[in-house]
């Protein structure tokens, strides 16, 4: 069965082809404009998002030739804008995931008490980035407009359906844990009624039918970006684990047929939901790892990412000097979203070189937190961790972080875990595949990275990676 798989992405869309063997085939990428404010705005044309998905599809399809069977979505999560149902126009910017500009709603809704019960009824934490306070923040702006997140605007454009699947449902602050369903409690505190935002699917199965890309094609295959690299990294049973180094940094680890709620500082959410089956994970983030890099590109720290190892690698570490990746607040296990990105521990003699090596320290710390806090929760350390994304280009990082993590870490053969993820679910939902493994086939990593530093030396250089963050915290 051959795939149209589309991975709608913060910075980019990529369509990707996936041949019956699960391989990429063609592959085309189209870039998005997305636009930062010193308000804490970051925001995208919703129309430019639109012809991103339309271009990169029909390009993908030209170049492999002949059709597919089915269609796969991938989204990018916690961005949302507000549209008119009846036209399917947008009545507002999208607002991307990064936006922190909704802080003043989850501070209110904190000092009422919410903080504590959001976080029973839906797993996760009472932060701007999810998709519920942006929602409550852009409301008084738009009137009656319908406010969702990107993948049902664009469901809705692609095939007139009104639905979410169940993994980007549980990334709101409006969906219950357990029962897979919008809590009608979690909707009142923000304002939302249940009955006005879209059904909630399993992740595999029949949406509708598009002739956007020529010919009628189902879509089989929903998921949320994050989700998607899960379970195309096979991991099914609790305790597996991945991290995601693209835009930001994004640990999950399954915890299989049970829903956790967190006590160490992570979210707990659907993972994906076939038929009646569902797969729960932990969810820890990094909000600027990507964007960490370009930002020292756009300052002139580095000329091209290629730099981070021919700079960073000249460094065995960073004498005294940490760096702390808050450029869009700090989120798990710390969920501070005020707080902003530092470097400490400078003197005359530090260099660009150990600037740059300070910058993959921190990233690489900023995920060994959050792994600590998945093992916490799962009673028992990570034996591996899987990796893709763009980053997992640089073998310092990669070695770095198997150094602060005192565990191998697993490369993933693709470049294109999401959207091998997303064909996966859509073969299942067309019928090509009968279990999750059968969908994601077979794939052994490129590369395992081993750990070259006692555990000593990783435990000093984490406690002295969070004392500057949490120095950082009280500014």
């Amino acid at each position: 069965m051959r795939v149209l798989a589309i991975d709608q992405g913060t910075s980019a869309t990529k369509a990707v082809v996936v041949e019956p063997d699960g391989s990429a085939g063609a592959v085309v990428e189209v870039p998005i404009e997305v636009s930062a404010g010193a308000d804490g705005s970051v925001e995208l044309d919703p129309e430019e998002l639109w012809r991103s998905v339309v271009s990169a599809g029909q390009r993908a399809l030209h170049a492999a030739g002949g059709t597919v069977d089915a269609i796969g979505l991938g989204n990018q999560g916690e961005t949302v804008l507000a549209w008119e149902r009846a036209t399917g126009l947008p009545r507002s910017a999208g607002i991307v995931w990064q936006d922190r500009r909704a802080t003043s709603i989850c501070e209110s809704l904190a000092a009422q008490g919410w903080s504590e019960r959001l976080s029973e009824l839906t797993g996760l934490e009472l932060d701007p980035y999810f998709s519920a306070p942006k929602m409550a923040w852009l409301r008084p702006q738009v009137g009656d407009a319908t406010i969702t997140t990107t993948d049902t605007w664009l469901l809705h454009r692609l095939c007139g359906a009104f639905a979410t699947d169940a993994a980007t449902a549980s990334r709101s602050l409006l969906h219950g844990l357990e029962d897979v369903a919008w809590n009608p409690e979690a909707c009142a505190a923000f304002g939302v009624e249940a009955t006005d935002l879209p059904t909630i699917v399993p992740n595999a199965g029949v949406v509708g039918t598009t002739g956007v890309f020529g010919g009628d094609l189902p879509i089989t295959g929903l998921c949320v970006d994050q989700q998607a690299a899960l379970f195309a990294e096979s991991c099914f049973a609790a305790g597996e684990a991945k991290c995601t180094y693209g835009t930001g940094a994004f640990l999950l680890a399954s915890t299989g047929s049970r829903p956790t709620r967190s006590t160490n500082g992570l979210v707990g959410c659907v993972a994906w939901q076939i038929d009646d089956e569902t797969t729960w994970c932990l969810d820890g983030q990094v909000y600027t790892a990507g964007s960490a890099v370009t930002w020292l590109q756009q300052i002139g720290v580095i000329a091209e990412p290629a730099d981070l190892d021919r700079l960073g690698g000249a460094v065995a570490s960073p004498r005294h000097t940490s760096f702390v990746p808050g450029l869009a607040g700090l989120a798990a296990p710390f969920w501070r979203p005020d707080a902003r990105a530092a470097f400490t521990g400078l003197d005359l003699a530090t260099s660009r070189e150990e600037l740059v090596r300070a910058v993959i320290e921190g990233l690489a710390a900023s995920v060994a937190f959050l792994a600590r806090a998945a093992a916490a929760d799962l009673g028992s350390p990570l034996r591996r961790l899987r990796v893709d994304g763009g980053l997992t280009r640089s073998k310092v990082l990669l070695q770095t972080q198997a150094d602060l993590l005192q565990v191998p870490i697993e490369v993933y053969p693709s470049p294109h875990a999401t959207a091998l993820g997303v064909a996966a679910f859509a073969r299942i939902g067309a019928g090509g595949a009968q279990t999750p493994a059968d969908a994601v086939g077979n794939w052994q990593p490129t590369t395992t990275v081993e750990p070259s530093v006692s555990a000593d030396e990783a435990e000093e250089r984490l406690s002295r990676w969070h004392a500057a963050a949490q120095a950082t915290m009280t500014l």
